[in-house]
């Protein structure tokens, strides 16, 4: 379908690559092209949906987004409240999307329904949706603090009729294949942080030697040099993590533990280095000039996208207690 057959290792080298951009947009917004939109329909669509879907999305013609968080349900992906009711060889589909990373410019979405009436974890189903059907509405591009180069969309559908044939994979199956997304779109969120730790950490050191304050570099404290170190360090820990992680899912084994661990730690990792290094720029921090200012606003959206810091929390402890006590 025009992919090159790799790993997945090779998705999180790109990602780490892509950090070398100097904004957290553009790494996200193709995270959701390459990681988010696409692997379940990769997985289990069929034939005709992937021509008709995938290949147009691997090669770059069209946008891809993902349409799962709602106004009320965000990390509580069960509690989503959009219907898609089979009618004959169609759903009609009625409810909306909230922060819909590229929605404004998606040309489908890859979106999660109710299709049934069932348990929540099992009555949920993925559609390939194109974006230009009659009842799908754009209500507005949303302002936010960060990642102000990625467009973010409130969408409402209203009785829109999509082919029943576009169903990915199984009815009820929805859920299931959105968790098995999530761990790989929670890695690649990881691997493009790192990169800009790293480059705030050092744009901080160049900075903080040659700004002077009564009469000596701020790098000169040891309270700033010490810190640094151990910022760096964390950074260093991070990735040990996020390569172990990757190494034990390429042999596929199941890392929802250690990839919500690694998701947990870069979200509040980004938020100790930004706020750390912002403090030592002093005003200079403060301004939208340098770099450190436009990293504190794009990262902090790790620790809330893509599963809040809770979340990841929530994770861990169900499985910390599958562990067999001392």
């Amino acid at each position: 379908y025009g992919g090159m057959g790799l790993d997945f290792s090779y998705n999180i080298a790109v990602a780490e690559e892509l950090g070398n951009i100097h904004c957290g947009g553009i790494p996200m917004a193709i995270g959701v092209q390459a990681g988010m939109a696409t692997p379940a329909l990769t997985r289990f669509g069929s034939d005709e949906l992937k021509k008709q879907f995938l290949v147009p999305t691997i090669a770059g013609d069209v946008v891809a987004c993902l349409g799962i968080s709602e106004a009320g349900a965000g990390s509580d992906v069960s509690n989503i409240k959009t219907t898609a009711v089979r009618k004959g060889d169609e759903y009609v589909i009625n409810g909306g999307k909230m922060w819909t990373t590229s929605g404004c410019q998606a040309d489908w979405m890859c979106l999660l329904a109710n299709t049934s009436e069932g348990p929540l974890h099992r009555n949920k189903s993925l559609l390939c949706l194109p974006m230009n059907l009659p009842g799908i509405h754009v209500a507005k591009k949303i302002d936010k603090l960060g990642m102000r180069s990625s467009d973010t969309a409130q969408i409402f559908f209203e009785d829109v009729r999509v082919p029943s044939k576009n169903l990915i994979g199984e009815e009820g199956k929805g859920f299931t294949y959105q968790m098995l997304q999530f761990q790989e779109e929670r890695l690649w969120a990881v691997a493009t942080v790192l990169t800009p730790l790293e480059t705030i950490i050092q744009e901080t050191i160049d900075y903080t030697r040659q700004r002077k304050v009564f009469d000596q570099s701020v790098l000169h404290n040891q309270a700033v040099h010490f810190r640094l170190a151990e910022l760096a360090t964390e950074v260093e820990l991070l990735r040990s993590l996020l390569y172990r992680t990757v190494a034990l899912y390429v042999e596929g084994n199941d890392v929802t533990k250690f990839a919500s661990m690694a998701k947990l730690k870069a979200g509040r990792l980004a938020r100790e280095v930004t706020d750390s290094c912002l403090q030592f720029w002093g005003g200079m921090g403060f301004t939208s000039e340098v770099l450190v200012s436009r990293f504190y606003r794009d990262l902090r959206l790790l620790s809330i996208g893509g599963g809040t810091d809770e979340t990841m929390l929530s994770i861990i402890c169900k499985y910390m207690e599958t562990l067999p006590s001392k």
